[in-house]
Order: structure tokens, then C-alpha cells, then sequence
């Protein structure tokens, strides 16, 4: 199949994955559309697959009204929180020290200026959660006001071009808590000590997701064979066992892995997170399976559709670290794919913890292919999971990830006209000439 034609069917995915598909957020029914399709495209390529899944809530809110008096305030639910409606005295936090001393008790607190500059990482989040963060969520659930009015501004590493951000983006925290401007919280602010009303209509919903497991490997034919349970076989340690090359290893199971989560982040299309990285595997798999050199060595080839990378509690994350306790060493290369697509710019790769000769033989075989160069690290991404359990990565990415970030990742702005199908293919021809080149048979 010509480029052309690939790129023909980029756009296709790409504007059944964000337009047809109304939203990809975890629990919803969209999510689940989008992992259907993926389980059923990667399938037809030959794929052994599994939808794997986990319990998580969806949510769902019709706004919030915040008044004292006879003036009005514009303040938005935070994601997942719960609803509520209530009038209470309005206390005036702006820093650690002032919240270590307030009397929260029956209030309604506002937390703005230093306390509300980043946003705080969920209280069960497993791969990151820094102690101020946790001191503060601890005093909140212990002091016990009544409701949250969270005024910030920018957080652009932490949630992108939202503005403004949701403070807390928690399903497991069970204060309700809304959130507006710095302009906003100032002119709330006015208000100390005065009682104030808020509606929050927000519900949480029961739900499922799943991730999406895909595998391909010598010990079968492509569409035949049992199943594996991903923790089977035997453990060592990462650092043990002598060194091979790559291509080398008959009779030993090594693998590599991609990801690209599937999620979108609510209110968002998400075309370039991670619409992109998603298309970009199904090219891969379709590239893999026309492929008739495909699995002649030693390789293993594992592609995970990820599910919530964009959600609170990363439960798909969670859900693969758990399938794959014991099993990291197996891992030859774990390759992450994130916002590939913008139309701007090129396309970055970087490397991390990857010998001298696999981050040579990478170099050597992106170098054909125009548009994608090594780039800088970045460390936000599913990529991270390899990275804690001491795996060699690869990362993709756009080389304006900044830009990204600055003004469109996580917004409405994030759509399929932004994102250029050319650049899938590349990167779906750049990992297919890489997987081959590490599955052929030994010397």
C-alpha cells in the first residue's frame, strides 16, 4: 500500500476516533467505541487480543451557580468531584501556613494566589504524589469545609492550555470543590467572612474501561495460539543475565512494547492527544501484518491501546505495571507515542537508559525516514512506566510539544485539522522498519 493510501486511512481513523466519537474520557460510552475499534482493527491484522478490563467512574455535571447577594460568579464543577448545595461563610486561604491554621469547620473555603499555582495530584495516584500535596489534601479531608472554590491560572506542565485549571481532578476526594479565574477569586475574595451560595450539579457514574492488549510473536501463528497471561514465566532481575544483541536470544522471550493511550481528557476531542499515537499503531499493525519477514527471529511484539493516561487514577497504567510484575527484564524496548501528529513542525523521538548499539541501530534507521529527528527528553508521558522499571525506551513525540502544551493539549482546540496524517505514516514505517530489524533471525 502506497503512502498515499496510508495516509488516506490515517484520516479516516483519525475522524472516526474525534468526530464520529463524541469523547474518549475513561467510563464513557465513547471510550469504549474507541477501544472496540481498536480491538477490532489490530484483530484483523493477525493480532492475539485481549480487552482487559478495570472499574472506573464516568461523570457527568450541568454547571454550577456561586452567588453573595446580588452578585453572581462564573465557577465551573471540578472533574469528578462530587455536587452540592450549600450556603456557608466564605474563608479566604492563599498558602500552606494560612490552611495549617484556618478554622474550615461549616465554611466555605477559597483557595487561591500560592496554594492553588499547580494542580494537586489525586490522593490515591500511585506513580507520583509529592508530600506537600498530600499534606494539603490530608488538611482539607480533616478540616472538613463544606465546598472549594479554587481560583487559579496557569498550570501548563501539569494540565496544558487549560485556563483556568481545575485544582483537583480526583474522584477519590470527596470534598465538593468548584473552580474559576484568578480574576474571579479576587473579586470573591472581597467577600471574606461573608455567607455565599453554591450549586454544584455534578454526579459520578459507575462505569468500566478497558485496555487493549495486542500481541504477536514466534511462538504462534500471528492469528492462532493460546493466550498468555502477560506475568507468566520466569523472573529476573533486570540487571542479570549476560548481554545479547538484539537479534540474538533463540529460545529466550523478549519483547517490545508500544503504547498510545486511547483516552481523551474531558471536554477535549483529543486529535493530537492521543488520537495520533493511537492511528499511528493501527498503521503499524497493518504494516506488520503486510510484512511477509514479520516474526522470523526471536521477537515478541506487544501493542497496547492504554487506558487513562488523561484520568485520575490511571487505571490502565496501573492495571499493565500490575500484569507485568516480574516480567520487566523481558522487555527489550518499551516505545511510547504521544502527540505525533501536529501539523507543525517535525517529529521527535528521544531515547532513554538505551545501549550504545540500540540507540545507534535507532538512530541509523530514523535517519531515512524526513521529518523525524532525535529530539529533547520528556518525562510526562506512559513512557514513564518503562522508565520506573528500568526498561530502555523510546519516546515520540511533536518537536513543538511546548507549543502543545502551552495552548491546545487538553482543550477543544485539539482537533483533526491540526493534525497531519502524513506524519503517522512516517512514524508507523520508522517503527515497522525497527521492529524488523530487531526480529531478524540471528548471525
Amino acid at each position: 500500500m502506497t503512502s498515499n493510501l496510508f495516509s488516506q486511512k490515517a484520516a479516516a481513523y483519525l475522524r472516526r476516533l474525534c468526530v464520529e466519537i463524541p469523547a474518549r474520557r475513561v467510563g464513557s460510552q465513547g471510550n469504549r467505541a474507541a477501544t472496540d475499534l481498536f480491538a477490532a482493527a489490530v484483530a484483523s491484522f493477525g493480532f492475539d487480543t485481549q480487552s482487559l478490563p478495570f472499574d472506573c467512574i464516568d461523570w457527568s455535571h450541568d454547571g454550577a451557580d456561586l452567588a453573595v447577594g446580588g452578585a453572581t460568579f462564573e465557577a465551573f464543577p471540578s472533574p469528578y468531584s462530587l455536587g452540592c448545595r450549600v450556603c456557608a461563610p466564605l474563608a479566604v486561604v492563599s498558602t500552606p501556613a494560612e490552611l495549617e491554621a484556618a478554622d474550615l469547620s461549616s465554611k466555605i473555603v477559597l483557595l487561591r494566589g500560592d496554594i492553588a499555582k499547580e494542580q494537586f495530584m489525586p490522593k490515591n495516584f500511585p506513580f507520583y504524589n509529592p508530600d506537600h500535596h498530600r499534606r494539603i489534601i490530608y488538611l482539607l479531608e480533616t478540616k472538613r469545609p463544606q465546598a472549594i472554590v479554587a481560583a487559579t491560572s496557569r498550570d501548563l506542565e501539569g494540565v496544558g492550555g487549560i485556563y483556568p485549571f481545575p485544582l483537583f481532578e480526583d474522584g477519590d476526594f470527596d470534598v465538593p470543590s468548584v473552580y474559576m479565574t484568578e480574576e474571579e477569586g479576587n473579586r470573591l475574595a472581597e467577600h471574606a467572612d461573608q455567607e455565599i451560595s453554591l450549586h454544584s450539579r455534578a454526579t459520578r457514574i459507575p462505569a468500566t474501561g478497558c485496555n487493549v492488549i495486542a500481541r504477536r510473536g514466534r511462538q504462534r501463528h500471528p492469528a492462532q495460539g493460546r493466550q498468555r497471561h502477560p506475568a507468566q514465566g520466569r523472573q529476573r532481575h533486570p540487571a542479570q543475565g549476560r548481554q545479547r544483541h538484539p537479534a540474538q536470544g533463540a529460545g529466550t522471550q523478549r519483547r517490545v512494547v508500544l503504547f498510545a493511550h486511547i483516552d481523551a481528557r474531558l471536554g477535549t476531542p483529543g486529535a493530537n492527544d492521543n488520537a495520533s499515537g493511537v492511528v499511528a499503531l493501527l498503521l503499524l499493525a497493518e504494516l506488520l501484518a503486510d510484512s511477509i519477514v514479520c516474526n522470523r527471529g526471536s521477537l515478541d511484539i506487544e501493542i497496547v491501546a492504554m487506558n487513562g493516561e488523561d484520568y485520575y487514577s490511571n487505571p490502565g497504567e496501573q492495571q499493565w505495571v500490575a500484569l507485568n510484575a516480574g516480567k520487566f527484564d523481558e522487555i527489550l524496548l518499551g516505545i511510547n507515542l504521544d502527540d505525533i501528529g501536529y501539523h507543525k513542525g517535525g517529529v521527535a523521538y528521544s531515547l532513554y537508559d538505551c545501549a550504545a548499539g540500540m540507540a545507534g541501530s535507532i538512530r541509523t534507521l530514523f535517519s531515512a525516514h524526513q521529518g523525524l529527528a532525535e529530539g529533547e527528553p520528556w518525562y510526562q508521558g506512559d513512557h514513564g512506566l518503562f522508565l520506573i522499571n528500568h526498561v530502555p525506551a523510546l519516546a515520540v513525540t511533536s518537536d513543538l510539544l511546548g507549543e502543545l502544551m502551552a495552548g491546545i493539549t487538553h482543550t477543544p482546540k485539539d482537533t483533526i485539522e491540526i493534525v497531519d496524517p502524513a506524519k503517522l505514516v512516517t512514524v508507523a514505517l520508522a517503527l515497522r522498519d525497527l521492529l524488523l530489524y530487531l526480529d531478524r533471525p540471528a548471525a
